[in-house]
């Protein structure tokens, strides 16, 4: 028999210990916090995602629960560069390993290199995967090379000539200096 898993609910300490597999192509409009940072968002654009669980055997009787989670998107931003829209892809393979709360993972945190989260018979693997996409979006979204040539000036030739006929704000006090016999 064959156990169904829910990505909006999952058991994650079942679904670890069946080294259950989920995987879905579900629209970037299904993620809301997502969808607003986007650019000329469209019901076409996708986000693939695959989760695997498993089961990690430690000394004694004891085994660590993990979550693997890879996901792909394009996601479309503007370009800092050139102004233009830009398809970002947005690629994410994390591993999480489960303890047993809130608590237990915030005192392990400086401890582990690995990312932990607390232990839900209802974890929501949306959640996730829009968290994981959220950090993984560039501050400064570019295209490798812009469609558009990009000018490189910093300023105009007229802006330097008006700056050069400006007289100096301090010469102007210099002049108005009175120099005493001894200073």
């Amino acid at each position: 028999m064959t156990k169904d898993y829910s990505p909006a609910r999952l058991d994650v300490k079942a679904f670890a210990q069946a080294g259950a597999q989920l995987a879905g192509h579900d629209s970037l409009l299904q993620y809301e916090r997502l969808a607003q940072e986007a650019q000329g968002l469209h019901p076409d654009l996708r986000v693939d995602w695959q989760a695997r669980g498993e089961l990690r055997a430690l000394a004694g009787d004891s085994s660590d629960l993990w979550l693997h989670l890879k996901v792909q998107a394009s996601f479309p931003m503007v370009c800092q560069r050139c102004l233009t829209p830009v398809d970002v892809p947005l690629e994410v393979d994390r591993s999480f390993r489960f303890v047993a709360d809130e608590a237990t993972a915030e005192a392990l945190d400086d401890d582990v290199e690995e990312d932990l989260l607390a232990l839900s018979r209802e974890f929501d693997l949306h959640e996730l995967i829009e968290d994981e996409l959220l950090m993984a979006l560039p501050v400064v979204p570019r295209h490798d090379v812009c469609p558009t040539a990009v000018p490189m000036a910093s300023s105009e030739d007229d802006f330097e000539a008006a700056s050069a006929e400006k007289p100096n704000p301090f010469a102007a006090l210099a002049s108005l200096r009175v120099d005493k016999p001894g200073s």
